[in-house]
């Protein structure tokens, strides 16, 4: 049997344990820095063939992961949840150093899954992932914001654009913010100015189109502010926020596609109706690598959508999703159902016919429930051509994995 290195890890460093046989080697606190490191790295020496074990803590993990990758040492990433009801005891006593003695005794009692080492691609891509994420979120966060000082300075301005987060809108904003600043010239310079703030092309016939109507508009706004209030520095201030957003979205978006390419999967997902590149991509980034799962209800637990049955006595509860997976993923997995089915009348596809036979039957499904269970059978459709390296055709079937259950 391997020898044991469990780690309870803290903020900025780790209190390590070291087992062989069931008893103690050694024990110290490191700090996550290269003395501490080192002093790790001395430890992973003296032992016989390790296996580290320690709870998942986001960030803080990070550069345990990191250690255990490069150094090629098989490691085990435990959910806090799990490892909590499989420690739990009478005797309520938390320190980090009877947090890692309760790691490394639950390792020997328990069979934990190791994480399987995949192509730093995948973690690089979902970085990427939530990066991209992430500036979407603050996209919204200030397009509300903008939308919020607009209707103070120039609301007419946002009828102007059909949309309204486009380039020409938002630099036509970020130079107009108010319509003083448009009443006193003349449609020639307001159509020059147009065509000088967009990077995007605009045409001088479009752009005079443009200008009669700012014009117009203008004319007969009655904004609730002055052009010299601090409500017009704040619509350029969040117009300008996000233009960068938006060319740093685009900029991910086209890196994520880019990367993703490179990955034997990619094609393989893409060539299903309803998923398109970047949720590809996406997909990816949060899953991983599809061949590191055994089967397809693994995959199912990875993402959160296995089932969950709880009976006592006559009682007999409701099943429903577990959601202990990846919340990330099994919302990707919701909106490339949902777009499957909106785009059903694209291309024929089997989980659409799938969600109509579940509406259809003589108890209908609800909507969410046949979405969830359309969420499985992507999956393991997604698993299987993976498997045997087929890409998405009407007609593939395969009974293991596409069996209606």
């Amino acid at each position: 049997m391997s020898d044991i290195i469990a780690l309870d890890v803290s903020k900025g460093h780790s209190y390590c344990v070291y087992y062989r046989n069931d008893s103690c080697v050694t024990e110290f606190n490191f700090q996550h820095n290269k003395l501490g490191f080192d002093r790790l790295c001395a430890t992973v020496k003296c032992a016989t063939n390790p296996t580290f074990y320690f709870e998942a803590t986001g960030i803080y993990s990070r550069p345990i992961e990191r250690f255990c990758r490069e150094n090629k040492i098989p490691y085990a990433l435990l959910n806090p949840l799990e490892l909590h009801l499989k420690t739990e005891n009478l005797r309520r006593v938390k320190t980090d150093d009877k947090d890692a003695h309760k790691i490394a005794l639950s390792a020997f009692n328990n069979h934990y899954r190791l994480v399987q080492f995949q192509d730093e691609k995948y973690l690089k891509l979902r970085e990427l992932s939530r990066f991209y994420e992430k500036v979407e979120n603050s996209r919204k966060l200030y397009n509300l914001q903008l939308h919020n000082e607009i209707q103070q300075t120039f609301p007419e301005i946002e009828h102007f654009f059909a949309k309204k987060t486009s380039f020409l809108a938002l630099n036509t904003i970020n130079t107009f913010p108010h319509p003083d600043l448009i009443s006193g010239l003349s449609r020639t310079k307001l159509k020059n100015a147009l065509i000088g703030e967009t990077n995007k092309f605009i045409s001088k016939d479009n752009a005079l189109k443009y200008a009669d109507k700012l014009l117009r508009l203008a004319k007969n706004s009655s904004p609730a502010v002055h052009v010299d209030d601090i409500q017009v520095q704040e619509v350029q201030y969040y117009s300008r926020l996000l233009i960068n957003l938006t060319i740093q979205k685009n900029k991910l978006k086209k890196q994520m596609i880019e990367m993703a390419k490179k990955l034997p999967d990619f094609e393989i997902i893409s060539s299903m109706p309803g998923i398109g590149q970047m949720t590809a991509a996406m997909l990816l980034g949060e899953i991983g690598d599809f061949t590191r799962f055994d089967n397809a209800n693994q995959l199912n637990a990875y993402v959160g959508i296995d089932l969950i049955r709880y009976q006592s006595g006559q009682y007999l509860r409701k099943d429903h999703i577990n959601k202990r997976g990846n919340p990330k993923a099994r919302e990707l997995l919701f909106i490339a159902v949902r777009n499957m089915i909106k785009q059903q009348s694209a291309a024929p596809n089997h989980i659409v016919d799938y969600y109509y036979k579940l509406k259809k039957q003589p108890v209908p499904k609800k909507d969410k429930v046949a979405t969830v269970a359309c969420m499985n059978k992507t999956l393991k459709c997604l698993f299987s051509m993976i498997e045997h390296r087929e890409k998405y055709a009407y007609a593939y079937t395969d009974s293991k994995s596409t069996e209606i259950n």
